[in-house]
């Protein structure tokens, strides 16, 4: 059964692309995931977690490693996530009970994001000999050690601020899908590549719609 999680078990062809089962079931779980984000819709949640038992077999195979140990932190988030979404505290809720969409302050946004690019410095240092520390696990070298080492910190990082509902979340998003379309376009899984193209797109979507719904709360309390 576990086998049809190989990156060589073939789904389909699709105009002569070569389809995993793993990538395809993957990719769409991610984006249906992503797309009940932005829609604050709390089962978005409960989506990723298969979305994070597929892509870790899935990065496991093409040796995106940091990206591989991301989606442990992700399997964690994602309970967490749900959580705070579906039963927020009395102060952070709106008129439906939910959790409401804030900012974090100038001076916290600069601080995490120093300490963000200071993890993504350590971490890419760890994953560039990752192959020489546990040869028998890890039989190849990192693809992109510092480029995957930044997505997997800021993938972190995004992640705490999508779960507080902060607007600054689909911006650091944004950034990550970015680097991270290029990445999986080269190691030829371009059906996710194309997903995170995607996600760029919503990641924008994201961005203006929560910054909107911010300022429409505040004129609310303050008048």
């Amino acid at each position: 059964m576990l086998d049809i999680f190989r990156i060589d078990r073939l789904f389909f062809t699709f105009w002569g692309y070569p389809m995993s089962h793993i990538e395809f079931w993957a990719t769409m779980t991610g984006a249906v995931a992503v797309w009940l984000s932005v829609r604050e819709n709390v089962w978005s949640w409960v989506i990723g977690l298969t979305n994070v038992l597929l892509a870790f077999g899935l990065f496991y195979q093409i040796q995106l490693y940091p990206d591989m140990f991301l989606q442990v932190f992700f399997f964690v988030t994602n309970i967490l996530g749900f959580w705070y979404w579906k039963f927020p505290k009395n102060e952070e809720k709106n008129k439906n009970n939910e959790l409401i969409i804030s900012k974090l302050n100038p001076r916290n946004f600069l601080i995490y994001s120093l300490l963000a690019l200071l993890f993504t410095g350590l971490f890419g240092t760890f994953s560039q000999h990752l192959h020489q520390i546990f040869p028998r696990l890890f039989s190849l070298p990192s693809a992109f050690p510092f480029v995957d080492s930044f997505t997997t910190i800021m993938s972190i990082y995004a992640t705490f601020l999508l779960m507080r509902k902060k607007v600054e979340a689909w911006w650091i998003w944004l950034a990550v899908d970015i680097l991270s379309t290029y990445m999986y376009y080269i190691k030829e899984v371009k059906l996710y590549a194309f997903l995170y193209f995607i996600f760029c797109l919503i990641a924008a979507q994201g961005a203006w719609s929560w910054t909107k719904q911010y300022q429409q709360q505040k004129k609310l309390t303050h008048s």
